[in-house]
């Protein structure tokens, strides 16, 4: 065999070898989000059972109005979570399309609502108009779930997560911002983050989640992925900012998406 021909042999296996890595990486996430969704319907269940209880006996009018009012609102939000759950599951694409940024962090602020509420983190969003980013919404959502995760863990005893989006058109990007109120990172750390196994985390935590060294790593590699970029800036004592920019798409291709 000629060495082009094992060159060419080579780089397919490589090739094959991604895109396994990459449908392991999706069925992760999707179960991931799968147990998420899992302990968020058992909390809208037990709203719809206490309420529907209640209106039962009580025979009022302001009562049953509140009750029904209750339920009403834990069975949208139980669309909301099976919408956003259905739509991951179907769309196993590679493809890079144009992208509404915000609407992918406020589905996974919707996965992710009750964590942050029993660990009393307020969230924070400042989002300006953006135009589409080329991106693959599944995975742009999996680099959300693990910074707001990290985030999460990094603030033990609550704290204020903020989320900004706004454009940057000198770049032709588009700027996310995810920022916490927690601890931050020692210097001597902030080089090696992104580096695979890499963990200042003992170990996962309650959740079952963090500690790997994995998160961080395959959150550049999905970014630059996408021709983007991923950098963090921290202080300890003052917190965790991670910035990702996303290239804008082109008006042609969000015409023909459209």
């Amino acid at each position: 065999m000629s060495k082009p021909s094992e060159l060419a042999e080579a780089r397919q296996e490589i090739e094959m070898l991604r895109r396994q890595l990459r449908q392991s990486q999706q069925l992760a996430t999707l179960g991931e989000l799968t147990g998420t969704a899992t302990h968020e319907f058992n909390n809208i269940l037990m709203t719809v059972l206490n309420y529907a209880k209640m209106g039962l006996r009580h025979r009022d009018d302001a009562t049953r109005d509140k009750a029904l009012s209750k339920i009403l609102d834990a069975s949208q939000r139980a669309a909301k979570i099976t919408s956003t759950i259905l739509a991951q599951a179907r769309n196993r694409s590679d493809d890079f399309v144009p992208t509404r940024i915000e609407q992918v962090v406020e589905d996974t602020l919707v996965l992710l609502e009750r964590e942050l509420r029993k660990y009393r983190v307020a969230v924070v969003k400042e989002f300006t108009e953006c135009p589409p980013a080329l991106a693959n919404g599944n995975d742009i959502q999996r680099v959300l779930i693990n910074l707001l995760v990290n985030a999460r863990q990094a603030m033990r005893d609550g704290g204020t997560l903020r989320i900004s989006l706004a454009p940057d058109a000198e770049s032709r990007q588009v700027v996310l911002r995810v920022r916490d109120s927690g601890g931050g990172i020692a210097a001597e750390d902030l080089p090696k983050i992104f580096t695979p196994f890499y963990s200042s985390k003992a170990g996962p935590d309650e959740t079952g989640k963090g500690g790997t060294g994995l998160g961080l790593a395959v959150c550049r590699e999905i970014i630059e992925a996408h021709q983007g970029r991923i950098r963090v800036e921290s202080a300890v004592g003052k917190g965790t900012m991670f910035i990702i920019r996303l290239p804008i798409a082109e008006p042609a291709k969000t015409e023909a998406a459209a």
